[in-house]
């Protein structure tokens, strides 16, 4: 498997503790994972208050987890969501980022990413903007590898009514003028890509003048509707042969850390395996792993009304899933039974506020 893989912690909601993260890196490390990227929306000095130091112990969270990242020969990343600095890149906004930016050198952070998405980008010199900032950001930085998420970061419609509509030729002129060597993120066709084919990854490189960096919002299931269901199942959609036409495969995960693991793995199976890939037979595999075999089976039986049903909608078969998983002590377990007591839910205004 060539194809780099990654974690982009990129969801709204509560945020993983420190020790989760160590956690499914640890994990995960060992399955070809190589890179994570920490970027939670529940950050507010990466985000609305990114020209604020982080409080210190914050800091000194992120310090000992990048460290601890670099012993798993993982490279460690930060997501800077710089709020809309394309309408106000003045002397003040460069010498906040100078400052945020020195903090991600001392931290030890590799890869960096300048995240452009969930901001109004019908501004007609947009691309311009943008890659005005990259350039800038590339001279100052001590980050070994730069890249950015684009305003419009998929040929979905929806972006263009939820932040404005995309101005003409905003992918090819940034595809274009961007220095080569900074990676672009990339969802595929959708937002949440059901499946992403070499031959439309083949288009994005030449629209965007390189290979792209996948997102891949698969496990993720964060927003009003998708927290009403675990995302357990194996990866679909997305063949080997688009490693091919990819800088690197990032996922962004579920709420949840350690069932995030299991469809993380059968994504390592789909690159390895190519053709002989079959995701029923890997998510079983990578169930018990993760959770053991007694507890893998119960999910397996269960993997409807976990995925498919809707929290508000289990009805009689809620009960069943608490007696499954009631006496359970395993962090799995007691992750589904906290998605079953709500303590997942995303609201719309969470989504708006963070």
């Amino acid at each position: 498997m060539t194809t780099p893989l990654g974690i982009i912690e990129g969801f709204y909601g509560q945020p993983w503790s420190w020790q989760n993260r160590a956690d499914l890196v640890s994990f995960l490390a060992p399955h070809g994972y190589g890179f994570y990227i920490y970027a939670p929306k529940a950050d507010p000095f990466l985000r609305r208050r990114w020209q604020e130091p982080h409080p210190q112990e914050m800091a000194a969270g992120l310090k000992a987890f990048a460290a601890h990242c670099r012993q798993l020969g993982v490279r460690f990343g930060i997501g800077l969501s710089p709020y809309e600095l394309y309408h106000h890149f003045d002397d003040d906004a460069r010498i906040a980022l100078k400052a945020k930016l020195a903090f991600f050198d001392d931290i030890g952070v590799q890869d960096l990413a300048i995240l452009f998405d969930d901001m109004r980008g019908d501004t007609p010199d947009l691309a311009d903007r943008q890659i005005e900032i990259m350039h800038w950001i590339q001279a100052e930085s001590g980050a070994e590898r730069l890249m950015v998420c684009p305003s419009y970061y998929s040929d979905d419609p929806v972006l263009d009514r939820v932040f404005g509509e995309r101005p003409a030729g905003y992918l090819e002129k940034l595809g274009a003028a961007l220095n080569a060597d900074i990676d672009i993120f990339w969802t595929g066709e959708e937002v949440c890509s059901r499946e992403i084919s070499p031959g439309h990854l083949r288009k994005v490189e030449t629209l965007l003048h390189r290979k792209p960096l996948l997102w891949d919002n698969y496990p993720v299931n964060d927003g009003q509707r998708m927290s009403q269901h675990l995302h357990l199942r194996g990866f679909t959609g997305r063949p080997a042969a688009i490693g091919n036409h990819l800088s690197g495969h990032a996922i962004n995960p579920a709420l949840q850390p350690t069932l995030t693991c299991i469809p993380a793995l059968t994504l390592t199976d789909s690159y390895l395996q190519g053709d002989d890939y079959c995701y029923a037979a890997s998510f079983r595999r990578a169930a018990e792993s993760v959770l053991g075999s007694d507890l893998a089976a119960l999910v397996e039986a269960d993997i409807m009304a976990l995925q498919d049903v809707g929290l508000d909608q289990l009805e009689n078969r809620e009960e069943r899933l608490r007696r499954h998983y009631t006496e359970s002590q395993h962090t799995g377990a007691r992750e589904i039974m906290a998605w079953l007591d709500g303590d997942y839910r995303i609201t719309d205004e969470i989504v708006q506020t963070q």
